[in-house]
């Protein structure tokens, strides 16, 4: 297997809801496509939303399942501040804030939001990954 991922897609209750949230809150790019599916192009790699039964049953798995789900997706910013303003857009765009940003023992900076689905989202500046300036 080559070391990528090329799309992730979230199972969402209301998709049309969760559209909203990444187009018009949180400005995401959206791709045209027809069909019960949205797509966003991300650097490097796209987001689906799908609605949630009809990805499960597409992967024969049950659709039910709450809480933890064991994967939380993160995006990476330049430094401190930055964290601070995506969260707050996360947050305006309707986001729980699971975790306010936060000094974090590995060295960093970063808070949780969750979707409107409760998908976990990490903004975290990295100063060990990020290869960008750096501000405290």
């Amino acid at each position: 297997m080559k070391p990528r991922i090329n799309i992730i897609t979230l199972g969402v209750e209301d998709l049309k809801a969760s559209v909203k949230f990444y187009e018009e809150g949180l400005g995401l790019p959206r791709m045209p496509y027809d069909g019960d599916i949205a797509f966003f192009q991300l650097s490097g790699t796209w987001l689906g939303l799908y609605p949630r039964t009809s990805l499960a049953e597409d992967a024969q798995v049950s659709p039910i399942g709450e809480g933890f789900r064991g994967v939380t997706l993160a995006h990476n910013v330049a430094g401190k501040s930055e964290v601070d303003e995506v969260m707050a857009e996360a947050e305006k765009a309707g986001a729980i804030i699971q975790k306010p940003a936060q000094d974090v023992f590995w060295g960093g900076y970063s808070g949780y939001f969750s979707d409107p689905d409760g998908h976990l989202w990490e903004v975290a500046w990295n100063p060990q990954f990020w290869p960008g300036p750096k501000d405290e």
